[in-house]
């Protein structure tokens, strides 16, 4: 076989890897600031190629844009479903983003609107403030803002409020989470447990947050501490772990990769839930590191990917449909 000489040979690729670990090797001895940088960018290197994996989704199907709140950040998408389905059970999804960045555009995956729409589910998808603007309790309060704006538009949007379920991804799965477990960010809307039908954290890590923050390596440590800061009871505040005593959301799907910590923290909170009386369930699937954490997200919906059938499986449970 003749190789393309436009093509780099499986040596030289090797060499620029070993060289780009060097590299990252001597600036965290020399400059951790720009350290944190290159480690970020090599991350980001590797979420492009976790996006290449599996078939492209399909196009998007129309959705509308809703304004929940002033801030130009405050909004979400929502795509009702197809055949237009008059009491339509609604699928809220929350992106992640390390609670810093991402946003409804480019942090939803492509599959999930066409997905969960052509199972006569509607579908939003929201933005929400970010830290440093804000702090991650405001966070918080965005997600249970927007669902307030979606319950109290329900009749005019065609869904049916008493069948909803909050699905979240990375640090939007921590925030989905909380909302099922310290209701004070639903009341502060007028709205409690009893208006979420169901919770689904995608491959989140953030449960316990001190627990996270210790076992996490530098460059998410960074990021944990820009999110939850140094203190120690606003820690233990932020960690859905701390509020698992009853009331509680009723049902709750933990879905994760093969990544330590994540499962390590959906064991431990979905245990403590079974304890206060939730219905819990908890599914692995295949993937390792941060390709495994955004393939997950992106392949949801795609009925070639193995989370997708435990997911419909678990969504038609809790919707009836």
């Amino acid at each position: 076989m003749t190789q393309n000489k436009d093509r780099p040979s499986m040596a030289s690729l090797l060499h620029r890897m070993i060289g780009g670990l060097s590299m990252a090797a001597m600036m965290a001895a020399a400059c951790p600031a720009q350290s944190q940088l290159l480690m970020g960018a090599m991350m980001m290197r590797r979420m492009a190629r976790a996006a290449n994996k599996g078939a492209p989704a399909p196009a998007a199907p129309a959705h509308q844009t809703i304004a929940y709140g002033a801030d130009p950040m405050q909004n979400l998408d929502f795509t009702p479903p197809a055949g237009g389905n008059a009491k339509a059970p609604l699928v809220v999804f929350v992106h992640g983003g390390g609670w810093t960045q991402g946003n409804k555009d480019n942090a939803t995956g492509g599959w999930k609107a066409p997905h969960y729409t052509s199972l006569g589910y509607a579908f939003a998808s929201i933005n929400y403030r970010l830290v440093p603007q804000v702090g991650v309790e405001d966070e918080a309060g965005d997600v249970a803002a927007a669902l307030a704006r979606l319950i109290g538009d329900a009749d005019r949007l065609g869904i049916d409020r008493h069948r909803i379920v909050l699905m979240g991804h990375s640090a939007g799965a921590h925030l989905v989470a909380l909302l099922g477990t310290d209701e004070r960010y639903l009341a502060r809307v007028g709205l409690s447990q009893g208006d979420l039908a169901g919770v689904l954290p995608i491959d989140g890590a953030a449960y316990d947050v001190p627990a996270q923050m210790t076992a996490a390596g530098a460059y998410m440590q960074g990021r944990y501490k820009q999110a939850f800061g140094d203190d120690p009871a606003r820690q233990r505040a932020l960690s859905p772990l701390t509020y698992t005593a009853a009331p509680n959301a009723s049902r709750f799907l933990f879905i994760n990769v093969q990544r330590e910590d994540g499962l390590a923290q959906a064991k431990a909170l979905a245990g403590a839930l079974r304890g206060a009386g939730a219905q819990v369930e908890t599914q692995s699937f295949d993937g390792r590191g941060l390709q495994g954490h955004v393939e997950i997200n992106r392949r949801l919906g795609d009925p070639d990917y193995a989370a997708t059938p435990v997911v419909d499986r678990w969504l038609k449970g809790v919707f009836g449909v």
